[in-house]
Order: C-alpha cells, then sequence, then structure tokens
C-alpha cells in the first residue's frame, strides 16, 4: 500500500535526507520563523486563495473530471485549506514530510498527472504573491514570497517523488506478471510438468525460467519436466546452452 510511511522508507527520508533536502532548498531558520510569523496572514486568506485554486482546476474539462460531484469539491478544499495553513507552521520535521507525502500519494492515487498538479502549484504562487502584496509593505511582500517559494518547493519535490515510486513500484509489478505469465510451468499429470516457451531466451530470462522451474519441481515433487520451444523464433547455441543449464539445475 502506498502509504506516507511506506513512501518515506522508500525514499529513505530520515533526518539526515531532511537536513541534506532542506540544505538543497535553502530554507532557513529565519525563513521558518517569517513563515511561522505570517501565519495570521495564512488564516485571513487560506479561504479565498483555494477558492482560486479550484476555480482553475474545476474550469478545465482535464481536471474538472476529478472532481465528480460537490461533495467532494468541498472536501478536497477544506484538504487544500489545512495544507494551506500548514504552510504557516515555522517548523519542517519528519512530521511535517509524512503530511506533505499524504498529499502526494493522494494525487497520484486519483491519476492526478504531474502536469496538473505543478500547474495548479504555479497558480497557487501567483495567488500568494498577489495577497502578499495587498497586505504587506513591498520588501515584506518579497522577503515573505522567497520563504513561501523555497516550502513550496520543498513540498513539489516530496510529490514528485511519490509519482516516481509509485510509477517505479506499478512498473515492477507488470514486469513481476509479465514473467509468471511468460514463464507458466503447467502440471500435466502426477508429478509431470509441462514448461512452454514462447518468445525470445536471453540470460535474463533463462534464470527466470531456472528459478521459477525450480520452485515448481520442488512443489510438485515432479519426476518429469516436458520443454517446449515450439514458440521459441531462434534456438542457437546459446539458448541450447541456457537450456542445458535448466536441465542440469533440475537434476
Amino acid at each position: 500500500m502506498n502509504s506516507p510511511v511506506n513512501y518515506m522508507q522508500r525514499l529513505r527520508i530520515d533526518d539526515k535526507e531532511l537536513r541534506a533536502r532542506r540544505a538543497f532548498y535553502e530554507i532557513t531558520d529565519e525563513d521558518l520563523a517569517r513563515l511561522a510569523g505570517l501565519r495570521a496572514f495564512g488564516e485571513r486568506n487560506g479561504a479565498a486563495i483555494v477558492d482560486a485554486l479550484y476555480q482553475l482546476l474545476l474550469e478545465q474539462p482535464e481536471s474538472r473530471t476529478f472532481f465528480p460531484d460537490d461533495n467532494t469539491v468541498s472536501h478536497v478544499k477544506a484538504k487544500q485549506r489545512d495544507y494551506f495553513l500548514g504552510l504557516f507552521q515555522g517548523r519542517l520535521d519528519l512530521a511535517y514530510v509524512e503530511d506533505r507525502l499524504r498529499v502526494g500519494a493522494v494525487h497520484e492515487r486519483i491519476g492526478m498527472p504531474p502536469k496538473l498538479y505543478i500547474g495548479a502549484y504555479s497558480r497557487y504562487l501567483r495567488l500568494l504573491f498577489d495577497r502578499l502584496l495587498a497586505e504587506l509593505p513591498v520588501d515584506e511582500a518579497h522577503a515573505a514570497y522567497r520563504s513561501l517559494a523555497k516550502i513550496v518547493a520543498f513540498d513539489k519535490g516530496l510529490a514528485i517523488d511519490t509519482y516516481i515510486a509509485a510509477n517505479l513500484n506499478t512498473v515492477a509489478r507488470h514486469q513481476a506478471a509479465i514473467r509468471e505469465l511468460s514463464t507458466p510451468v503447467i502440471r500435466v499429470h502426477r508429478r509431470i510438468l509441462l514448461l512452454p516457451l514462447v518468445g525470445t531466451v536471453d540470460s535474463h530470462r533463462a534464470a527466470q525460467i531456472m528459478e521459477t522451474l525450480l520452485l515448481r519441481v520442488v512443489e510438485e515433487q515432479a519426476r518429469a519436466v516436458i520443454v517446449d520451444i515450439a514458440g521459441v523464433p531462434t534456438v542457437d547455441t546459446m539458448v541450447a546452452d541456457h537450456l542445458l543449464k535448466t536441465t542440469e539445475a533440475v537434476r
């Protein structure tokens, strides 16, 4: 299951990795203190910024499909307001990372493509900048925006990591399924197995064939194995060598 804890383990995010990421994004203690000081700003402006963000998402046909009814929209807006206020916590620890990974995991789970996620963040930052300029002196607004841009970039990096990790996990599952389908070992009679081979047999696949066949031989206590190579397009010396090694291993 793709939970935030699983993602943290898969991405190897610990205190050391967190420090490295924080340094790369140049998030200083001063930035965090500035964000904590803007908590009241976040509480005043959160609802309006979230509404403006979802105006974009609901106007575009591709992103609108992820919000099929009013209940869904109300729910995600509430979650987004929580996320928004989280920007002004003034802390950046592993609990913060876990919370932000949860956001990325939700977007990945519902199938929202990264292009929409990143596009939404682009509007997010513009809305933040406009609100900051409207409420603060110019120099303070720019300083606040720089701190917010850093933490938002940090969050985006975590979200993209969840997309990549989830996709790699999906690819691995698909490859395992393909291997299983491409190397079927069939019980045709008591203690007699059939291994029909289809397609090219290279070194990597040969190792998989041997592993799969040996497991089934042990499970079935097989006394005979029939290897059908009619579906192998080319049986050269390399393929023959693989088959001989498999035969010896079975013996």
